[in-house]
């Protein structure tokens, strides 16, 4: 769903018309349509009060990107018993490898984070510099992704020291790069 979508079905599921959403944030109603509309986008401060009197998170409004379902599991693994062999780079590779030997085709993947439309704005108008959130993000997660394929479903795979985190997708993805909730997404190199 679109940022216009989302406004639009929490203003209506809190009850509000356009008028009194207007008149909640001291904007025209013609302000709101727009915005619901797709035409523009309110700022930072009108985001935040929109947030808070829709009682809905300011990310839920901007996050366009989901494709998760809510089929996800996640279990133990002991990394340490896994060996890199074959077209395995790594430890991690190889428990992927293990944990779908159906799967037609393995792609290692690069992750980077995608701002939220807050971040960018705050970025360009309140940072001193570009790129903040993505560094910060970099250093405290470096655990690699992999989509993986079967026959049927398409999976999107985190390996990290103790957990193999598997969740399927609910939308087929054929791009080589791609978006998916905060995350973007490269197809690096094939193991399968």
């Amino acid at each position: 769903m679109t940022f216009a979508e989302k406004l639009k079905s929490a203003r209506q599921q809190a009850g509000f018309s356009q008028q009194e959403l207007a008149d909640k944030l001291s904007v025209s109603r013609s302000a709101v349509a727009k915005w619901e509309a797709g035409s523009g986008m309110p700022d930072i401060d009108n985001l935040k009060a929109i947030a808070g009197l829709l009682n809905v998170s300011v990310d839920h409004l901007l996050d366009e990107g989901q494709k998760l379902s809510i089929n996800s599991l996640r279990e133990p693994i002991d990394l340490e018993s896994f060996e890199k062999t074959g077209k395995a780079r790594s430890k991690q590779d190889a428990a992927v490898l293990a944990k779908f030997p159906q799967a037609v085709q393995i792609y290692a993947l690069i992750r980077s984070r995608k701002n939220t439309k807050l971040e960018s704005l705050l970025e360009l108008t309140a940072m001193p510099s570009f790129g903040v959130f993505e560094a910060v993000d970099q250093i405290n997660s470096n655990d690699p992704y992999y989509l993986v394929e079967t026959n049927i479903k398409q999976y999107l795979v985190c390996v990290t020291n103790e957990f193999i985190n598997t969740t399927e997708l609910s939308h087929r993805i054929t791009d080589k790069k791609f978006i998916i909730g905060s995350n973007r997404f490269k197809r690096f190199y094939t193991l399968k």
